[in-house]
């Protein structure tokens, strides 16, 4: 599998990472929950060092997710890494005993969670480390996050963190963060039916930051729709494969991290990158975020 089957290539601004635009997110890794070790860890190297071998140059993953699980995984399963490999890490958050989620956002905690990644992950620094802002659930929410960026501006001068993004944010946040640092990109909840960060994905654009979207796939409830269902059957493709597609056509800074445990679904998300949507096409996906819309409202 080639590059321009993995949806092309993206170089993120002001540095020399040239990522191919379909990459992988290692949450799935840890067992049920995100929490604790997956039940074949066998598999979760295999499916790792197949995603590489594909041509999947960016992994995406926290050290809060296990915790630790998933980049003591990485690390296993691709240590010594590879030439070009792009490891993307986030901070903000830790896991407690009860298995909750909750915000690590002190100068302390972020600082301890740069090197618990660079531990768990055998490196001597980080390229690229977003900063998430817990916000609602899933959903960004207004408010400054000046300080915590402050303090990944100081480790990215020390020379653990090489660049820095930002994740669950309101472009005023972005803007706030860009008066302190260079950001690279933000990761944000968004796909064919949750479209809240049109405007932003096209300022990040004209800028060349990349827009990660997370829950590319709908999140843990799958996409259902059934103008999806038809425009797959038609290129007889999934439907799952036709929204990662609709992705990479959306803009050309969009940058796609689906995760699995399977190797076979991992197959069938970079063969996401093979999919041409016509202009027609994508008329008829445009209009599923307008239907989600009237059934919200």
């Amino acid at each position: 599998m080639n590059e321009a089957n993995l949806g092309g290539r993206f170089t993120f601004p002001g540095t020399s990472l040239t990522v191919q635009r379909i990459g992988y997110g290692a949450m799935q890794l840890a067992g049920p929950g995100v929490w604790g070790p997956p039940k074949d860890p066998d598999g979760a190297v295999t499916v790792l060092r197949e995603a590489v071998a594909a041509g999947v140059n960016h992994i995406d993953t926290a050290d809060f997710y296990g915790p630790h699980v998933t980049n003591q995984i990485i690390r296993k399963a691709l240590h010594p890494y590879p030439a070009g490999l792009v490891i993307v890490t986030k901070l903000g958050a830790r896991r407690l005993p009860d298995q909750s989620w909750q915000p690590a956002i002190s100068p302390q905690d972020l600082t301890a969670g740069v090197h618990d990644n660079l531990r768990n992950l055998g490196l001597d620094a980080l390229e690229i480390v977003n900063y998430r802002a817990m916000g609602s659930v899933h959903g960004p929410k207004e408010g400054s996050i000046a300080e915590q960026v402050t303090v990944l501006a100081d480790l990215r001068r020390k020379g653990l963190v090489r660049h820095i993004g930002l994740s669950n944010v309101t472009a005023a946040q972005v803007a706030e963060a860009q008066k302190i640092t260079d950001v690279v990109c933000v990761q944000n909840n968004y796909n064919l039916a949750h479209r809240d960060d049109d405007g932003l994905i096209e300022d990040l654009a004209r800028q060349g930051i990349a827009y990660v979207p997370f829950f590319p796939l709908g999140g843990f409830t799958p996409l259902q729709s059934s103008t999806l269902s038809a425009v797959a059957q038609g290129l007889g493709a999934t439907p799952m494969q036709v929204a990662l597609a609709w992705l990479l056509h959306r803009s050309s800074n969009i940058l796609l991290i689906p995760g699995t445990s399977s190797v076979a679904h991992l197959r069938e998300n970079l063969a996401a990158g093979q999919l041409t949507l016509s202009p027609q096409t994508l008329g008829q996906l445009d209009g599923i975020a307008a239907a989600s819309a009237a059934v919200r409202d």
